[in-house]
């Protein structure tokens, strides 16, 4: 997994790009970057302080990455490209497609009497000895002997509004040069990050993608290690050895005469970190000794849902609502869909303005809407009040598919015993 920095802009400053904590800035400019100026650390030509003869060098203390790519680097996009607002790095989008027709108007009275189904008691009794069956541990012989009350009716209606969007963001990463060719700026100007043509993935399936910026990329000397490749060990500064950890290099063991056994009486074992090297391999570049440095493209599609399920009067948990099955009433798909209106039920009406509101807000400043799809779908429920053996209770039946929710079912077993 290669490192990324997301630009990012500074509530008491220009704007930085998020990185290693802590480090020190250069006051140096990387020059204008969507009206502003960004500031960096001169990592590129930082005093070594070492010989030619120097073959590794002791990076105890310094960042693992850079606060800020390569000057280079930034020029080679389109400054129109940026927006630097608050503490976020936004992106210009393009123009919204088109809108879709507006809702015509619907008889929904007349549509909805012929779609009420009916629970009768042989319905709501063959849905309970369905539902006993699948349970190990309850007998059936309750769900055929009780009598049944009442049944209690009640249809609901569940609105579903669905945003497919896209989002696009950059990030400035890196990774080991091993000589390949690079895609840089001799090569082009970067396009715009809108202008990158990718596949969307079917509608209404999520998807995270990265692409590399064309004509963006810059070959650097590695900064972890300053092109040497490896860098000294930290566990031994470079010694190879460290001081046994058993005679704490006293080279005998306390309170004895015996020399100790660990180090062999010489007070230092072979450094477990480089295993007696000195140095290690960098872990920036892998030893290359360059790094590629590039944008890249991140782009995210997401599917955003707003969902409402009309009041009831019955003693039933609301989630189980939310994934029960419903008979569509209406469907609607476009690239931007309209509230419902003349509903019957008024707060069916309101709640599919609130959800298109919503959701136009929300997405309005960070991705671009590709498809709306809003649903409406009947939801049976049914309130079954039964007697058995001289106590009453009730049980629901819920969805299209009969599935049944019930607190105390009077017949229950556990590991072979009836529970009295």
């Amino acid at each position: 997994m290669f490192p990324s920095v997301v630009f990012k802009s500074g509530n008491n400053g220009p704007a930085v790009l998020g990185g290693a904590e802590g480090g020190p800035s250069d006051p140096s400019g990387l020059g204008p970057l969507g009206g502003q100026t960004l500031p960096r650390l001169d990592i590129w030509t930082m005093d070594r302080d070492l010989s030619d003869d120097d073959s590794v060098v002791d990076l105890s203390f310094e960042a693992e990455s850079p606060l800020a790519p390569p000057a280079e680097l930034l020029e080679t996009l389109p400054s129109c490209d940026w927006v630097l607002q608050g503490d976020r790095h936004q992106i210009f989008f393009p123009p919204s497609e088109t809108a879709g027709r507006p809702q015509e108007q619907r008889c929904w009275s007349s549509f909805l009497e012929h779609r009420v189904p009916v629970v009768t008691e042989e319905v709501a009794r063959e849905a309970l000895l369905s539902f006993v069956n699948s349970k190990c541990c309850y007998g059936s012989a309750a769900a055929s002997d009780l009598v049944i009350l009442e049944l209690k009716q009640q249809n609901l209606c569940r609105y579903r509004l669905e945003t497919f969007s896209e989002s696009r963001i950059s990030e400035w990463t890196f990774q080991p040069f091993t000589n390949h060719s690079v895609d840089g700026p001799q090569r082009g100007t970067s396009p715009r990050l809108w202008d990158i043509k990718v596949q969307v993935p079917p509608m209404f399936q999520e998807d995270t993608r990265r692409f590399q910026v064309p004509h963006s990329s810059l070959v650097k000397e590695c900064h972890k290690c300053h092109g040497r490749g490896r860098y000294k060990c930290s566990g031994c500064h470079g010694a190879g050895t460290a001081r046994c950890s058993s005679c704490s290099g006293a080279k005998r063991k306390a309170k004895s005469a015996r020399r100790c056994q660990m180090c062999s009486g010489s007070g230092r074992r072979r450094c477990s970190t480089c295993s007696g090297r000195g140095n290690k391999t960098c872990a920036t570049c892998k030893g290359e000794k360059k790094l590629l440095h590039f944008i890249q493209l991140v782009i995210a599609w997401k599917n955003s849902l707003f969902e409402f399920v009309s009041e009831h009067q019955l003693d039933f948990p609301g989630e189980l609502l939310a994934k029960a099955r419903g008979e569509t009433l209406f469907k609607d798909e476009n690239t931007m869909v309209y509230p419902i209106v003349d509903f019957p039920l008024r707060e069916i009406s309101l709640a599919s303005r609130r959800g298109i509101s919503e959701h136009s807000a929300a997405l309005a400043s960070r991705a671009r809407v590709l498809q709306q799809r809003q649903t409406l779908e009947l939801i049976p429920l049914t309130e079954v009040r039964y007697w058995y053996q001289g106590k009453t209770d009730v049980y629901y039946i819920y969805g299209t598919d009969r599935q049944v929710y019930l607190v105390d079912y009077p017949e229950r077993y556990c590991c072979g015993c009836t529970i009295i």
